[in-house]
């Protein structure tokens, strides 16, 4: 039964427990959140993608570019990223691979490494989870605009604790919106909670 009831801090805590020892990478020290919350909210104005999405907005702006884009080898990411900002992109978007979108972290690791010995993209997007904070967070220090994750993920908490860690400020994607096109074999009270 799906239920509009909003979680005890008890119960956060123990379900993010969980969640970030579902993979080695929710073990980073970075996710912790006397250490995560002050670095979010450090992030320069230019790099946050609400507040540059507002400006633009209260500037009544020319219309903001977001490409779509995403690989699954760690510098090969960057330098995608790194031309599409220098092209003019407003917004640098890391789509997510299939792997990590069903929590197939194990799977996603077996396409990096071939990616990496075929010298060519195994993989539909980019394996986030994988990467870590220190991976994501090389992806933020490396770009001036603001970072999207893209994702069709019915399971985000891991990512999201991930990306947001490392300075990326949107996250694309929605239990309802992406659960139902996306994930048939999840249901919508799952994906909710």
């Amino acid at each position: 039964m799906v239920k509009n009831k909003k979680l005890t801090m008890e119960e956060f805590l123990e379900q993010r427990k969980q969640v970030l020892a579902s993979w080695k990478t929710g073990k980073d020290y970075h996710l912790d959140f006397e250490e995560s919350i002050p670095f979010l909210k450090s992030i320069p104005e230019e790099k946050n993608f609400a507040l540059k999405l507002e400006k633009a907005k209260k500037q009544n702006a020319r219309k903001l570019v977001q490409p779509r884009a995403g690989v699954p080898v760690l510098n090969k990411h960057i330098e995608l990223l790194q031309y599409l900002q220098n092209a003019g992109a407003d917004f640098l978007p890391s789509t997510i691979d299939s792997y990590t979108r069903q929590n197939r972290y194990l799977e996603a690791d077996n396409g990096i490494k071939e990616s990496m010995m075929n010298d060519r993209a195994l993989l539909n997007g980019f394996p986030c989870v994988n990467y870590g904070v220190s991976g994501c967070m090389q992806v933020y220090e490396a770009v001036d605009v603001p970072l999207q994750a893209r994702h069709g993920t019915p399971d985000a908490r891991l990512l999201s604790e991930i990306i947001h860690a490392a300075g990326w400020t949107s996250n694309e994607g929605g239990a309802i919106s992406y659960n139902l096109p996306y994930a048939k074999s999840v249901s919508l009270e799952d994906s909710i909670r």
